[in-house]
């Protein structure tokens, strides 16, 4: 006898532990894409420095809503890793030269500039990739039988594209407002600059995906404008928080900015959630057509009720040891 939905309580993890995902590797992957324009070396390495003690904890939240992915949701794999391969892959690339690049460009000397633009090319590329995979979510998958039935570049389109570029857009806003938030003086000044520019282009690219996407998924068009409901609250909370980060940058404030672009990410990602509901692989299976048999779900569920305090407890842990600001003479390394 089932006693409870399953599906729905998977739903909800592995939902958390992608917006987790993004918020806390979204700030990091940010300062990889800032990093070519950093004023100086110093600079650099108080920024790489900010980040060094949490990148690897933050990427925590990718493996766990991958595994739990897997688990509770195999439909899932079995025809969006073949649609996107190539995306995926080059994700991984970028993730693993971001990450060989924070150990290595410490020990570097005259191959420093070289890990500069592995840590920088790396965060980019990454960033990009998911972003793509984003808009090919929200165009939908060509499927027949439970199977992926489409090309091996059907997910690059002039759409998907846009998206890449606006979540670079956005995890750049999310690394400058970390650096207003964790750096000083002139470091501090320059991200602060920075921020501004960066949330209009963001504002510019929700926008226009927001008119593009109505004519690329019809099931979105009939969600948001032929049942008008609270789901318009998401994106207005999220203009409150966009108005936010604008005042607070503005009054020269260091937490604030930051906290409410995470905002905007979360109403940005529940009004993608609410868009989509529920299907898991558009435009034909939801998440209960995807899902694992319920014995299966229960027992991994077990597991994961231990495992998931423990990521939050460390993770905390992490971020009240490395509170506070961090200066040219005392880093990570």
């Amino acid at each position: 006898m089932e006693l409870f939905d399953l599906a729905l309580i998977w739903a909800f993890i592995i939902g958390f532990g992608v917006i987790m995902y993004v918020l806390m590797d979204g700030f990091d992957l940010g300062v990889g894409i800032l990093f070519p324009f950093a004023p100086d070396e110093e600079s650099r390495d108080i920024m790489m420095n900010s980040v060094a003690p949490v990148w690897d904890g933050n990427e925590t939240w990718l493996v766990l809503g991958g595994a739990g992915l897997l688990a509770a949701f195999p439909l899932v794999y079995s025809i969006l890793l073949p649609a996107l391969y190539i995306g995926v892959f080059l994700m991984l690339a970028g993730l693993i030269f971001r990450g060989v690049a924070f150990e290595f460009r410490f020990k570097a000397n005259t191959s420093r500039y070289l890990w500069n633009w592995a840590f920088a090319g790396g965060s980019t590329v990454a960033a990009f990739a998911q972003g793509v995979v984003v808009g090919a979510y929200i165009q939908g998958f060509e499927t027949a039988n439970r199977v992926y039935t489409g090309g091996a570049l059907d997910w690059l389109t002039p759409f998907t594209v846009l998206t890449g570029l606006g979540l670079l857009a956005g995890y750049a806003l999310l690394g400058a407002t970390w650096l207003v938030l964790k750096t000083e003086d002139r470091l501090q000044q320059w991200a602060r600059r920075l921020v501004i520019p960066l949330l209009i282009a963001v504002l510019v690219v929700f926008i226009i995906i927001s008119v593009w996407t109505p004519f690329v998924d019809p099931f979105v068009r009939d969600r948001w404008f032929n049942n008008l409901s609270l789901i318009w609250v998401f994106p207005a909370l999220g203009l409150v928080c966009a108005y936010t980060i604008f005042r607070s940058v503005r009054r020269h404030q260091d937490g604030m900015p930051f906290v409410a672009t995470m905002g905007l990410f979360i109403f940005t990602y529940l009004g993608l959630i609410v868009s989509k509901w529920p299907y898991v692989v558009p435009p034909d299976y939801t998440l209960w057509d995807a899902s694992s048999a319920y014995g299966s779900q229960l027992f991994l569920l077990l597991g994961l009720l231990f495992v998931i305090p423990v990521v939050l407890g460390y993770t905390a842990w992490t971020y009240w040891v490395f509170r506070g600001k961090v200066r040219a003479d005392a880093g990570y390394h």
